[in-house]
């Protein structure tokens, strides 16, 4: 598996939603399939039959969770300088309707666009990533053409 970029938050959040998992969700997955067991028959028993897939689910995000865990590089959000890079937070405005937004560059993993956490693998991530402040950027939205200058860099 390729590397998984997350900043030490992001790592922190995932770690919490895998020990939740673990701890309440296997719990309350064994939990539905003692019940369901008790209606009986268990070959047409569709309880039972929900309740294993449920688990199974639930397995499986455990496993996704620990695989993303074992290659995960932690983003330096602290890094100064120049340029845009994964881990900065910047301002740039929309040129075509004057509007300024603030956005952190995360890796996909842990983006969020409507929280002003974009990927550096969006198209306007790549567009930004190595901009320096006072630049104009130019990419490619579903929309149509977006061009943004950068405001600053932090």
């Amino acid at each position: 598996m390729a590397q998984i970029l997350l900043t030490a938050e992001g790592k922190k959040q995932l770690e919490e939603r895998l020990h939740d998992l673990k701890v309440r969700g296997r719990g309350e997955a064994a939990e539905r399939i003692r019940v369901a067991r008790e209606f009986g028959d268990l070959s047409e028993n569709a309880e039972y039959d929900i309740a294993k897939e449920e688990q199974g689910k639930l397995e499986a995000e455990i496993s996704e969770i620990e695989q993303k865990l074992r290659n995960v590089v932690i983003i330096d959000e602290k890094q100064r300088g120049d340029l845009v890079g994964i881990g900065s937070k910047l301002k740039v405005k929309e040129l075509s309707v004057g509007m300024e937004f603030e956005y952190v560059i995360v890796g996909t993993h842990e983006a969020n666009p409507m929280e002003g956490r974009i990927s550096n693998e969006s198209p306007l991530g790549r567009a930004l990533i190595g901009g320096k402040k006072g630049e104009e950027v130019t990419y490619t939205a579903p929309a149509g053409v977006k061009k943004y200058k950068i405001l600053s860099i932090n």
